[in-house]
């Protein structure tokens, strides 16, 4: 098949990106600078009311943000003609689940406290990563929480940790092409999509053409 014949072949992917003349050049990436410049805002303090993913995912919690005629997105992805922009991790979740992830379960290197809400920054350059919460299935005697790993490509990860994994689709993002992956992920989500455009849309237009697995 395929796959055999390519591993026949003895071709190392890594090396052959690493020598593309496409990816050393970064003005061939159609969506770089893509990302819209916008004041980083407290969700709370925005004057309109807009889609956002639910800080505290715990099985019927009921958030207290009014969305008004707002709906969620509940088709498959790819009957929204969005794709996926980027993947990153957080270490520790981002969000809140009691009883599965939260402020009682364990890892390698303890937990973190629960936060008043909405006041866990990013990390800047240099700083330390803004922990998460961890799942409760951690077991330091259990080897499988605890045997070292060579990790290939996700540098800094450690076996035993908890990590929620994003995948942010776009229905704006440059779908189906070399360009389609993108780091930071705004470049992906708005690869397509010009401010003159954005400004056209509303809160129900957002949510559903953007969205994070």
């Amino acid at each position: 098949n395929a796959l055999a014949t390519v591993a026949a072949s003895g071709v190392n992917f890594m090396e052959s990106k690493d020598m593309s003349n496409f990816f050393a050049n970064e003005d061939a990436n159609v969506c770089d600078g893509a990302k819209l410049a916008f004041d980083n805002k407290l969700c709370a303090d925005l004057e309109v009311p807009v889609p956002q993913a639910g800080g505290n995912v715990t099985k019927g919690y009921v958030g207290g943000l009014d969305m008004g005629d707002i709906t969620p997105n509940t088709k498959p992805y790819f009957q929204s003609s969005m794709c996926p922009v980027n993947v990153h991790w957080h270490l520790g979740s981002e969000h809140y689940s009691y009883g599965e992830f939260d402020e009682n379960g364990n890892g390698p290197h303890g937990n973190v406290a629960r936060p008043s809400w909405a006041n866990r920054d990013l990390a800047t350059d240099g700083a330390a990563v803004a922990d998460g919460f961890r799942c409760h299935h951690y077991d330091e005697n259990d080897p499988k929480f605890t045997t070292k790993y060579d990790w290939k490509h996700c540098h800094g990860m450690e076996v035993g940790e908890t990590y929620e994994v994003h995948w942010p689709h776009s229905a704006a993002g440059a779908c189906g092409t070399v360009n389609q992956y993108q780091t930071p992920f705004y470049d992906g989500v708005f690869c397509n999509l010009p401010m003159e455009s954005f400004t056209t849309l509303g809160g129900q237009d957002i949510a559903n053409a953007v969205g994070v697995h």
